[in-house]
């Protein structure tokens, strides 16, 4: 471990059961140590004792799973700061680009008045194939409250005072809680963006049944309606079936061509 304070907190929970991609993952995130200071923490299970050793041979920092969600576990995380600037997390078989994490930091200190950067991501199979690639860019943000999230959480980089600020992530929420962050961050200051791919997020095709996308469609609607001006409240049906059908269908057309992949 570097002796100096870093400057990004990479934040990586696991359970330990996806030991080839976490591995795959972990790769990706050493290869940003050629541009950026970073420390790693890992969040597993005490009897990940796989995962766990293979992320400490990353240097990683491991702190135990409380076993309370991934809100929670990501928050437990974040509570491991030491003196870092700004947070960013990944899920255990994703995968930054490389230069990725560079670029959302110089995002941010381009820009003093910012408080989160993002940047375009690519949907990949377990081979890595590319199945597509979000570039929403302005829209992202214009839509943010009432559309579908468009801004990705493993491609996100935020200032840890001001998400300390907004008191991390609501642990009440399993599926909508980087929605539920960025709405409130918004009071905090402006969002930035590149639409240059910094992030990978691994598609599983048979992983979203339909009962978790209707659970996680309720949920972002639940969140979305925390922050909605009162007066649009009566009418937000209006938008509310079109996205959530939208969102559903754009699941099922990245889910075919991953498929696609695998004939």
């Amino acid at each position: 471990m570097p002796s100096s304070v870093s400057d990004i907190l990479v934040i990586l929970p696991t359970l330990g059961d996806r030991l080839d991609s976490l591995a795959e993952t972990l790769a990706s995130i050493e290869s940003q140590r050629t541009s950026v200071s970073l420390r790693l923490v890992v969040i597993a299970p005490v009897r990940a004792v796989a995962a766990r050793e293979l992320a400490l041979n990353f240097g990683a920092t491991v702190v135990d799973d409380p076993g309370t969600g991934i809100s929670e576990a990501i928050n437990v995380g974040i509570s491991a700061r030491s003196g870092e600037k700004f947070y960013a997390w990944i899920g255990d078989d994703d995968l930054f680009r490389p230069g990725g994490l560079a670029m959302l930091k110089g995002l941010l200190e381009n820009n003093s008045d910012a408080v989160l950067a993002y940047g375009g991501c690519d949907y990949i199979d377990a081979r890595g194939n590319i199945l597509g690639r979000s570039r929403a860019g302005k829209l992202a943000q214009v839509i943010l409250s009432w559309g579908p999230d468009l801004i990705p959480h493993p491609g996100s980089m935020i200032r840890l005072d001001d998400l300390e600020a907004v008191k991390l992530f609501d642990t009440s929420l399993k599926y909508a809680m980087d929605l539920d962050l960025f709405l409130r961050l918004r009071s905090r200051g402006r969002f930035v963006f590149t639409t240059i791919p910094v992030s990978a997020f691994r598609w599983h095709p048979d992983s979203l049944t339909v009962a978790s996308r209707t659970n996680s469609s309720k949920e972002s609607e639940m969140v979305k309606a925390r922050y909605l001006n009162p007066w649009l409240r009566p009418v937000s049906f209006a938008w509310v079936l079109p996205v959530r059908w939208a969102s559903s269908a754009a699941a099922r057309s990245v889910s075919r061509r991953a498929r696609s992949f695998l004939r």
